[in-house]
């Protein structure tokens, strides 16, 4: 048995250095964990867009988020609930390996910067700083990946083919505003991807930009700073020498649950505006010759529409599915940590 963990250790490899060990590591596990909790999340996840959606339109088409995901069932089937599933989980890898490669890198640049070893602690406020640093710089690659997403899952919900030039001969119904089953091609990710270049230039894939980088900045600190403050809780009461490397997985679980619930409601209204950005022209066509929405403009709107209401639209729902999802992730990335070293 020793012969087989000599033989999966990662830092078997000499000529790796250690930064990059640990950088591969994070990217590994970080990808592994994000991409189980987003199979597992993804209906719920489609629930959130379609209702972040409908805050401007006139007459809603949602009662709320059960209405949601039993239409979605009735009329698109168990394909219908995971529609757009390619995107989120290439999100959910990019995502999670960038978090966790990124804050730990910051976390050594702080000590870097304190004059301190590497495997010093480092406090509270220094680990939010680090999950701060480490949501900003995700933002940038979740962006793009998170229009494709959001433009796929209101496609069954649109008045018209999202923005993807189709053969009208190849269109054998248009959908109607009853929801009602539809034999319409629908483009995939690739041409939804295409499509936004095609008619916005590289730049259009950062729509939304602005929420997603408050979303992932302050949802970062938050994500993690709950964590290692639960997770530390929790370890001290077995015993005050033990340190954060000696988490067990129910440990890890349940501070992992509670930095989820934290982090979708403490930056939730900068992820509804992000959305409704993104859905906007598929839902909402103003022309091409209309200004595009901006991250203040579309806030005024949601809040002059539904108030507070509207910018916690599908609030419910993104908590209670994140609270496991979270959870599972932690529970992933900890435990192959502390298998694999």
């Amino acid at each position: 048995m020793e012969a087989t963990s000599d033989a999966l250790s990662w830092d078997s490899t000499p000529s790796m250095p250690p930064s990059a060990v640990r950088a591969a590591k994070d990217i590994t596990f970080g990808s592994i964990a994000g991409m189980v909790s987003k199979v597992f999340e993804h209906p719920f996840d489609l629930t959130k867009v379609r209702l972040q959606s409908q805050v401007l339109d006139t007459t809603a088409r949602f009662n709320g988020p059960i209405d949601c995901l039993v239409k979605t069932w009735k009329n698109e089937g168990v394909r219908g609930l995971y529609r757009g599933l390619p995107a989120p989980i290439v999100a959910a890898m990019l995502e999670n390996a960038s978090l966790f490669m990124s804050y730990s890198e910051l976390q050594n640049v702080i000590r870097r910067i304190n004059s301190q070893p590497l495997s010093h602690d480092l406090s509270l406020p220094q680990l939010a700083l680090a999950g701060a640093g480490a949501g900003a710089i995700t933002s940038f690659l979740l962006t793009p990946v998170e229009l494709v997403k959001c433009k796929m899952q209101v496609q069954m919900i649109a008045p018209k083919p999202l923005s993807v030039s189709i053969p009208e001969s190849t269109v054998a119904a248009t959908l109607d505003s009853s929801l009602g089953p539809v034999s319409r091609p629908l483009p995939g990710p690739i041409a939804v991807l295409m499509s936004v270049i095609r008619t916005e230039g590289i730049r259009g894939l950062w729509l939304g930009q602005t929420g997603t980088l408050i979303r992932e900045c302050g949802g970062g600190a938050a994500w993690f700073a709950t964590k290692e403050f639960v997770g530390t809780t929790l370890i001290k009461r077995r015993g005050s020498e033990l340190t954060r490397k000696d988490i067990v997985p129910w440990e890890s679980a349940l501070s992992g649950a509670c930095a989820g619930g934290i982090f979708n409601f403490s930056m939730f209204p900068a992820d509804s505006i992000k959305s409704t950005m993104q859905t906007e022209e598929d839902l909402r066509p103003r022309g091409s010759n209309a200004p595009k929405p901006t991250f203040l403009g579309t806030a005024k709107a949601m809040y002059r529409a539904q108030g507070v209401k509207g910018l916690y639209a599908g609030c419910g729902i993104t908590v209670a599915r994140s609270i496991p999802s979270s959870a599972i992730i932690f529970l992933i990335y900890d435990g192959l940590s502390s298998r694999f070293g």
